[in-house]
């Protein structure tokens, strides 16, 4: 076989990168068990429909805190719903919010950060002074304010954390960018005549990516036990949605003698909690260059 012949059946490069990130993942058991879990997640979220035994909704006050058995993996709540079947509904719920924030925080952090980092002055100033403010608040408190401004929901919910977790992002983005700014290939784009957003876009971004997407990857825990806060405090989503927060709040009633109604929701909470921040050091070893240049 010719060397053309050859080199046509390898990967391309972005593809053959990711590949060896998993491979990588795969190998450390923690990363590996956080990819388990968050497979699990995305497979009950989508295949919901038909994994789930019961209608999450359907009441039944003939069987009412039933225990786990009797056709009842989790056993039923309070009004007769079967726990295991609202789990893997509610798994869409939380796919949902990861999902959407992801969206809404990934692009506005980088943005924000590395048009801070690279255009310096006023602007920085500015930019700095208005993340610092949303900084010195704790995560769950200002989102608390947010969705008691704008009224209890879940779509709310999801706008209140996403307002507050760009600064992190928006901070490590800028961080990376001064590092970038002064390198020789931003100088030679600049004399090339290339605009401040065409450098911004097309030559620091990509180079602050990697960094940003661990940290965010890092950020969904915060993100999931906000969620779970804000429906614990009947802020986020609303009654009957199979929310996993708004789940464990309704039984908390019961939970001394029904120990069930809060055991299995919070044991979910945890586990994809724990989940990303296990797959998020599992990146961060993943595209550290000198593991990389190891590979």
């Amino acid at each position: 076989m010719t060397a053309r012949a050859e080199t046509s059946f390898r990967l391309p490069v972005p593809l053959n990168a990711l590949k060896n990130i998993i491979v990588f993942l795969l190998k450390s058991p923690t990363s590996a068990f956080g990819l388990l879990i968050l497979l699990l997640l995305v497979i009950s979220a989508i295949f919901a429909p038909w994994l789930a035994t019961h209608d999450p909704y359907a009441q039944n006050l003939a069987n009412t805190l039933q225990p786990p058995g009797n056709g009842h993996v989790f056993g039923t709540d309070e009004l007769g719903r079967d726990i295991y079947s609202r789990l893997l509904w509610g798994a869409r719920i939380t796919l949902t919010i990861i999902t959407l924030v992801s969206i809404i925080v990934g692009p506005v952090g980088l943005l924000v950060g590395t048009a801070s980092g690279y255009l310096g002055g006023k602007f920085d100033t500015v930019m700095m002074r208005i993340t610092d403010i949303f900084l010195s608040f704790p995560s769950l408190i200002l989102s608390l304010a947010f969705v008691a401004a704008l009224g209890p929901s879940l779509n709310n919910a999801i706008i209140a954390i996403a307002l507050t977790s760009w600064p992190p992002i928006a901070r490590l983005a800028r961080a990376e960018a001064m590092t970038f700014r002064k390198a020789d290939y931003i100088a030679a784009a600049r004399l090339q005549g290339a605009s401040p957003l065409r450098i911004i876009v097309k030559s620091i971004m990509p180079m602050c990516l990697p960094s940003v997407l661990i940290r965010l990857t890092l950020n969904m825990a915060t993100v999931i036990l906000t969620a779970a806060g804000l429906g614990f405090l009947g802020l986020g989503a609303q009654p009957p949605l199979p929310e996993w927060g708004a789940m464990i709040a309704t039984g908390r009633r019961y939970m001394l003698d029904s120990w069930w109604l809060v055991t299995f929701p919070g044991i979910a909470i945890l586990s994809v909690s724990l989940a990303f921040n296990l797959l998020g050091d599992g990146l961060r070893d993943a595209l550290d260059p000198k593991q990389m240049n190891r590979r």
